[in-house]
């Protein structure tokens, strides 16, 4: 049988194949292992050159991907948009093209245009990772998901699971969506009308109008934040309002038919699309799936370097 490669990049989850997810997802489990040790490091990527070229703030992925690099012994070079040529008027394409004028071999982008990552890849030789582009997808953040829900009920096949919260302007629901259909998850999705893609269901989804809905049918919700950001006047009439209608709380958690798993990719709103002691509640996994980022990122990295998929801890020795 032919083991499934990931190719050159990563740009989203919807042209993998189920083999190749379920391959990142594999390769994960034993580096959740590296993040366990007195010495949190294996030579894997000793002498790659990874640079982080983020044109968008973040702390949770910049900060994920610049552990999971470090930890497979890569040499990192950290690039925001806002101390780069790039302010000053030079091109996404000049950006890397001189960066890779300097030997790089990978390039982790973030950027707020839709489909960037799609189009470094094919204009730079350097593996290229997504880590989120507009609204379109954020391929490590759907696999973590999917590591953490696999942890938890040993499978994905005929899991259902609840995408809540504002999937308009989220590229991490649309990850999730192709990732958990291929592996065989029903998926549904909640939320106001005014923050739901127009014709969603034609993804493969139920679309689920009430927040009390999604907590009967699901074994697992994971929570969207709003995206303030990204948003104009109109999309809902206000904070509170938006949490009394579609927040999940502990009392609407209570009359669910069974314990249900909590993600949420972060950032949250406390008190807006999740209540504190949801967020704190003995069946959230959202720090779980912080450390899963970090062992997924890991695998990424480690695939598109060409490393072994029969990769088990250990295997080259730790480095001291």
């Amino acid at each position: 049988m032919t083991v499934p490669t990931l190719g050159k990049d990563l740009v989203g989850l919807e042209h993998l194949s189920a083999g190749q997810i379920q391959l990142i997802l594999d390769t994960a489990e034993p580096f959740k292992e590296v993040s366990e040790r007195p010495i949190k490091k294996v030579p894997a990527l000793r002498g790659k050159t990874i640079v982080n070229l983020f044109f968008e703030s973040s702390t949770r992925t910049r900060i994920s991907f610049e552990f999971a690099e470090k930890r497979l012994s890569a040499d990192t070079v950290n690039v925001a948009a806002s101390g780069s040529s790039v302010s000053k008027g030079e091109t996404l394409v000049d950006t890397a093209r001189n960066l890779e004028a300097m030997r790089i071999d990978m390039v982790v982008i973030r950027h707020h245009s839709s489909g960037a990552a799609q189009f470094l890849g094919d204009r730079i030789r350097s593996n290229v990772i997504n880590a989120g582009d507009g609204k379109h997808e954020h391929p490590t953040q759907g696999l973590l998901d999917m590591l953490t829900l696999r942890d938890h009920f040993k499978k994905l096949a005929g899991l259902k699971v609840a995408i809540c919260g504002d999937v308009l302007h989220s590229r991490v629901a649309r990850s999730n969506i192709w990732g958990l259909l291929k592996l065989g998850a029903e998926v549904a999705v909640c939320g106001p009308p005014t923050l739901l893609p127009r014709g969603v269901e034609q993804l493969g989804v139920t679309v689920l109008p009430r927040i009390e809905d999604a907590i009967q049918w699901a074994d697992a919700l994971n929570i969207l934040r709003l995206q303030l950001e990204r948003m104009e006047a109109g999309f809902i009439p206000s904070l509170r309002e938006y949490n009394r209608v579609f927040g999940v709380t502990s009392d609407r958690l209570a009359r669910a038919p069974k314990d249900l798993l909590i993600l949420h990719p972060g950032p949250m709103n406390r008190g807006v699309e999740i209540d504190s002691d949801v967020a704190d509640g003995p069946h959230s996994v959202i720090l779980p799936q912080v450390t899963n980022g970090v062992a997924v990122r890991m695998a990424v990295l480690y695939l598109l370097a060409g490393g072994a998929p029969d990769w088990v801890s250990g295997s080259g020795g730790e480095e001291r």
